[in-house]
């Protein structure tokens, strides 16, 4: 049985988009790379040919990937009911420190520019689901020490 990966619209549209564009105008500029660099001659000395032929493989695992990705997708509507959920910034204080950590509570594909993930599978993921502003939450680390964390705000 496959396993769902919980994505945001916003997500589940980039990456649809993305993998949309790897499969019909990717595909087409490697094969024109590809076909170029074979023009060029031997083939077993030609590092044109070789870097296509590797970047080809990339795209082809990238792909893959989305295609996956996607197809295990469930897509999560934000609630706005100020809980952490996917797609929520959760600032937190380590108890006992004084500074904050903002983090992105989601799979790393929900990522954004600037900011940490933080995985809804981890011991802190699991622990802080469904945590509101206030909470404070503990969890166990990989290490077998315990945690605790305040939720200082959600977004």
């Amino acid at each position: 049985m496959a396993s769902s990966k919980e994505l945001s619209q916003e997500t589940y549209d980039r990456l649809h988009a993305e993998h949309l564009d790897l499969t019909t105008r990717g595909r087409i500029d490697i094969a024109r790379k590809i076909e170029t660099a074979r023009e060029l001659g031997d083939l077993s000395e030609n590092g044109d040919y070789h870097a296509a032929k590797e970047e080809q493989g990339k795209m082809e695992g990238r792909i893959m990937f989305l295609a996956k990705t996607l197809e295990e997708a469930v897509i999560v509507e934000a609630q706005n009911d100020g809980t952490v959920q996917t797609g929520s910034v959760v600032e937190l204080r380590y108890e006992g420190d004084d500074d904050t950590e903002k983090f992105l509570y989601g799979s790393i594909e929900e990522r954004q520019e600037g900011m940490d993930n933080l995985s809804p599978g981890s011991p802190l993921g699991v622990a802080l689901l469904g945590a509101k502003a206030g909470d404070m939450v503990s969890f166990e680390t990989p290490a077998g020490g315990s945690l605790s964390v305040e939720v200082v705000s959600v977004g």
